[in-house]
């Protein structure tokens, strides 16, 4: 028995709509992908085969290798953001087309899941991926200005009422101000020296010429204020760099 002429335009009016509405669905599906380009070593190595497919997994992305670097939004090789070392290189990622897609797997990569991921990969038992080493940064070593002997000199006279300046003199200090050989010991000690005015307490009672602001004169400073100038602070600062630091770790001496 036919169909009713309405009822077959109904039913390809609906599946009219339904097809329309599937489309959206695959161009996103098919959009939610990344071409991605590796050197010959890497791939061989079999690493992208283990990682890509738990990457989509986890993101719902998927990753094309592509045989052209130029073709590729990101591109793994020797230039950019080191990620992993193996295979005898370092392996590092440059990523040409930013997308939603391509953050995803560069935060992937760059972030613990993903370089957990990358060291776990030991196809017969023995991991062949690494996190490659940090370099040390490079700290450039203080070579002083001042006149060592004249910073000696100012250290007693402007710092010596509460500092232990001298070595021998550490029990000088008032209450628990440090001594200057305990604030060589510090990683920072040339930061604080050179900014010591700005640091609590100083800044009630120092004045440093053509730095530091007029005391309030409703809150003048509380004791003789220390002045000094610029000069002064590297001719201290060339002084305490010719001193020891006091060892941090050793017992106290209390004779």
């Amino acid at each position: 028995m036919a169909r009713p002429a309405h009822r077959l335009d109904f039913m390809r009016v609906w599946l009219l709509i339904l097809a329309l509405a599937v489309l959206p669905f695959k161009a996103v599906a098919q959009d939610r992908a990344v071409r991605l380009f590796a050197p010959e070593p890497l791939v061989a190595s079999g690493l992208l085969d283990y990682i890509l497919p738990r990457f989509k997994l986890k993101t719902q992305v998927k990753v094309e290798v592509v045989d052209d670097p130029a073709a590729a939004q990101v591109v793994l090789g020797a230039d950019g953001t080191p990620l992993f070392e193996g295979a005898g290189a370092v392996w590092s990622m440059q990523v040409t087309d930013q997308t939603e897609w391509t953050a995803k797997l560069t935060d992937w990569l760059t972030g613990e899941v993903g370089r957990n991921t990358v060291t776990a990969y030991a196809p017969e038992g023995e991991a062949l991926f690494t996190l490659p080493k940090q370099k040390e940064r490079e700290v450039a070593a203080f070579v002083p200005d001042g006149d060592a002997a004249q910073g000696l000199e100012i250290s007693r006279v402007k710092c010596g009422r509460c500092h232990a300046v001298e070595e021998g003199g550490a029990f000088r200090s008032i209450g628990s101000t440090p001594s200057f050989m305990v604030m060589r010991a510090f990683p920072d000690w040339v930061d604080r020296f050179m900014g010591f005015y700005a640091l609590n307490p100083h800044p009630a009672f120092t004045q440093i010429e053509g730095v530091s602001p007029p005391f309030d004169e409703a809150r003048p400073s509380p004791i003789v204020p220390v002045e000094m100038t610029l000069d002064e602070i590297d001719a201290v600062l060339a002084y305490v760099s010719t001193m020891q630091a006091a060892d941090l770790g050793a017992p106290l001496d209390s004779r």
